[in-house]
């Protein structure tokens, strides 16, 4: 039975074939809707592309396929701005460079990132593929008619030729303007305009004309001049894209819709308009056809027959601009694709320099994104409210060269609050505008704070490879318009470059950290060999014989007079002084530290300081630590400290110094010295303080075997922030809120941030307390720091190839006395006379600055009448 009804269909079909007349005739008369969408679908989904790039008229010439390739058009109509026509398409895009902005991927495509099913950030998306279902009618309801353009025969081959077009043609423009010429013959319409759809990231919707007032024997570059932007839902054409219905307005002039304005400007009369949408096959409107002025018929007016056909053909483009869209948005994804790459072989190119990273960074997005200033917050390890560095670039600094040295900016300027935001909450902030934006308590404290610096915000947390770490916030600030001067608002497109460019950022930024980490290790490690080849642990011959030696009353050595002097005194006296000093502040029963342990580390740490050192050597530190003992002792200071506070400040001073060079930080930094590397202030401090630590830990001089793990935190604490505090840039910035306390009576012994700036002023105090000794004291170690800074000036000269300062030149030491006199007033007397305000029993210190002052300006008045020469 099959074989039968095979053989049967195969004769009918073979019938079919040799009479094509009657066939063709039949498929008018019968074909239905279904049938018609069903040999569309078919054939678009079937489509192969096409080898052909002659012309489409020239292919219309000699093509006798019956099946016809649509290949997708380059299609900008989503842009504000007309394109140029092209018949030809352009070449793919070249790899972007940071001309192109961001403005260009304004428009609703795929999410740059998305979160997966677990909730982290990721490229890849898991979108299913799009299925294309089948339309109702393409035709029309009744099809295309012959009326007023021949036989239906003549309407088919017309429609066969629309075809060819349709699947040879690559841009949009022109083939529509091919439609409207086709349409021209069946409704002889006088103009014809076409708006197409766009819609912006905010998915905000608005018409652009591709093809304005086509007219028979136009030519394409005509009706494509002209770029008219119309909002959605209003007007004629902006009434027909909001709802999807065709008008067919008799008279114009009787619509209120209708805007009079064009005809006003271009001298034209507009008597009848037939408007109609144009759709994909998700019935979605991306585009609206209009005619005006029917050349013929009564009243001039379009028929019903008209709006049919016009109908039937604008299907067609349909088709055409929904496989323009999907083309146009692989193009921009693909270069939008192409930009992100671009930035992330920027980034890695540096992985060195966390400050050189940070600056690509910013001038990268800054030229991308359009906005006034950048700035990247990196957040601090140790603390959750603060950040370690900021970098700041402004729009302005994009013609200075990348790797050039940043221009200073004033951090104080900087609002910080939207970046701590960020960070505490992992989630983007838009602020369209600052001054007017009440989600944030500061805002609505002082709204106009920020008014005259920030407009619009958009800020962004950066994490790190594991993305479950903020790592740092970039956060943009007024987004420039076309206009110059004018500021708009962030948009979504905006917030998905930005985010995705935080990605890249995160882990060029933590490869960098890295980098550096691994660097100061290096550095460090360099270091810990130097120190380890030059210093030795204190023989164990020496400490026994420090252990069964007897040590003297502080009476008998003069411990407790502010006058104190080491010129006395041998080495082996210094360390069972210090030992004397320990003992009679209850440190070594208080923390029951082994008598052997402390003979040890005293003795360790006379080892370490370098005997080649002029001045800042053993006999320094001894002397600063006994300027603290008198202190806590004599100056009766001791019963406002804590026992803790007092063993962390005797360890600082001891230590304070160890491995000294005999250079500033200043010469360390000059010298690249890998010392330099390891820490970006206070260097030779930092560097104190880890051999300090590094004797503690050392066996046989565990010292703090007896504390607690609490206590051991807190004491090592304080002596960091004790010896770090010897660094008077430090001493600079803290010592004035420390004096303003103190005059307004306003200190805190409850406080404990009021303890540890009285423990710094202590340590400096202690530091330079030899400015306070008798004058044949203090004019002798005078000597010794002259002596001590003259050879760093030789070393400046003969290494660095560069003048010392006065300070370091020998050939200027007869500006020493007035140096010295400078140095009381800037650095000392303020110093000594709070002290002396807050217990008067340091009081020696201030009175022993005071004499020593005037023998300095004595001799400084001596130098200037030539009499004598410097220290002589």
């Amino acid at each position: 039975m099959e074989d039968c009804c095979s053989a049967e269909s195969e004769r009918m079909e073979a019938w079919l074939d040799d009479h094509l007349e009657f066939t063709h005739s039949y498929f008018i008369r019968k074909a239905s809707r279904e049938m018609v969408n069903a040999w569309f679908a078919e054939r678009v989904h079937s489509m192969q592309p096409s080898a052909s790039k002659e012309n489409p008229l020239q292919q219309r010439a000699h093509q006798s396929s019956t099946d016809y390739t649509i290949l997708p058009p380059t299609l900008n109509f989503l842009d504000n701005r007309c394109p140029s026509p092209a018949t030809v398409p352009s070449p793919a895009p070249g790899t972007p460079t940071r001309k192109i902005s961001a403005s260009e991927f304004d428009r609703p495509l795929r999410p740059i990132v998305v979160k997966d099913s677990e909730g982290s950030l990721t490229f890849l998306s898991d979108a299913d593929r799009e299925t294309v279902p089948l339309r109702g009618s393409v035709m029309g309801e009744g099809g295309v008619s012959g009326a007023g353009s021949g036989s239906g025969v003549d309407c088919c081959a017309r429609l066969l030729e629309l075809v060819k077009d349709v699947s040879s043609h690559l841009d949009v423009t022109a083939l529509c303007h091919k439609i409207f010429l086709h349409i021209n013959e069946l409704i002889a319409a006088d103009r014809y305009s076409l708006f197409l759809v766009g819609e912006d990231s905010s998915n905000r919707k608005f018409l652009v004309s591709r093809l304005f007032d086509v007219a028979e024997g136009s030519t394409l570059e005509e009706s494509s001049s002209s770029c008219i932007r119309l909002e959605w839902n209003k007007g004629i054409v902006g009434h027909v894209a909001a709802t999807g219905q065709p008008l067919n307005i008799k008279n114009a002039y009787e619509d209120p819709r209708f805007n009079a304005e064009v005809d006003l400007i271009t001298g034209y009369k507009t008597q009848s308009i037939l408007c109609l949408p144009i759709k994909n096959h998700r019935d979605e409107v991306v585009g609206v056809a209009q005619a005006i002025n029917k050349k013929c018929g009564e009243d001039s007016a379009f028929s019903e027959q008209d709006e049919k056909d016009f109908s039937a053909y604008l299907a067609f483009s349909g088709i055409v601009l929904h496989n323009a869209q999907l083309y146009e948005t692989s193009q921009l994804e693909n270069r939008r694709n192409q930009v992100l790459l671009d930035l992330a072989s920027l980034i890695f190119e540096e992985q060195q320099c966390l400050e050189v990273l940070l600056r690509k960074i910013a001038g990268t997005i800054l030229s991308f994104m359009q906005a006034q200033a950048c700035t990247v917050f990196i957040a601090d390890d140790d603390s959750m409210n603060s950040f370690s560095s900021v970098f700041h670039m402004e729009y302005e600094e994009l013609r200075e060269v990348l790797d050039a040295p940043k221009r200073d900016c004033d951090v104080s300027q900087i609002n910080y609050m939207y970046a701590q935001y960020v960070k505490n909450t992992m989630q983007p902030l838009n602020i369209a505008d600052v001054t007017k934006d009440q989600r944030f308590p500061w805002t609505r404290e002082n709204p106009h704070h920020t008014s005259n610096q920030i407009k619009s915000l958009l800020c962004t947390p950066i994490r790190n490879g594991k993305k479950d770490t903020v790592i740092g916030v970039c956060q943009l600030v007024n987004k420039m318009d076309e206009a110059p001067g004018t500021v708009k608002a962030f948009n979504r497109n905006d917030e998905q470059f930005l985010e995705a460019f935080a990605i890249f950022c995160g882990l060029g930024i933590q490869n960098t950290q890295m980098y550096e980490t691994v660097e100061r290790a290096m550095a460090k490690q360099e270091v810990t060999l130097e120190v380890l080849s030059y210093h030795a642990s204190a023989a164990e011959e020496e400490s026994r014989e420090l252990q069964v030696s007897t040590v003297p009353s502080a009476q008998s050595l003069r411990l407790l007079d502010f006058s104190f002097s080491d010129f006395d005194l041998s080495d082996t006296e210094t360390t069972q002084a210090t030992i004397r000093m320990f003992v009679d502040l209850n440190l070594v029963q208080n923390f029951q530290m082994k008598y052997t342990s402390l003979c040890q580390w005293v003795l360790s740490v006379k080892k370490n300081y370098r005997k080649n050192v002029a001045y800042h050597n053993w006999r320094h530190a001894f002397n600063t630590a006994q300027s603290m003992f008198t202190l806590l002792k004599s100056g009766r200071l001791q019963n406002n400290l804590s026992d803790l506070e007092v063993l962390a400040l005797m360890i600082a001073t001891l230590s304070h110094d160890l491995d000294h060079r005999g250079v500033n930080n200043s010469y360390i930094q000059r010298s690249d010295h890998p010392l330099a590397q390891l820490y970006c202030h206070s260097t030779m401090e930092h560097h104190h303080f880890d051999q300090c630590l590094m004797i503690l830990n050392s066996s046989g001089n565990q010292i703090l075997s007896g504390l607690s793990l609490d206590e051991y935190k807190t004491t090592l604490k304080m002596v960091e922030r004790a010896i770090l505090a010897t660094d008077l840039a430090l001493y600079m910035k803290r010592r004035g809120e420390f004096f303003e306390l103190t005059k307004n009576s306003q200190f805190v012994w409850e406080d404990e941030d009021h303890r540890d700036l009285l423990r710094s002023m202590l340590m400096t105090a202690c530091d330079i307390s030899a400015i306070t000794k008798p004058w044949p004291v203090q004019k002798r170690i005078a000597e010794l720091v002259a002596t001590e800074f003259f050879e760093q000036g030789d070393k400046e000269r003969r290494e660095l190839n560069i003048e010392p300062t006065d300070l370091m030149n020998r050939e200027k030491r007869d500006k020493i006395p007035s140096m010295q006199v400078s140095f009381i007033d800037a650095i000392c007397t303020q110093l000594y006379e709070t002290l002396a305000g807050m217990s008067e029993y340091c009081s020696p210190l201030l009175e022993g600055c005071q004499e020593n002052r005037q023998h300095w300006k004595h001799l400084a008045e001596e130098c200037e009448k030539g009499l004598v020469n410097g220290l002589l």
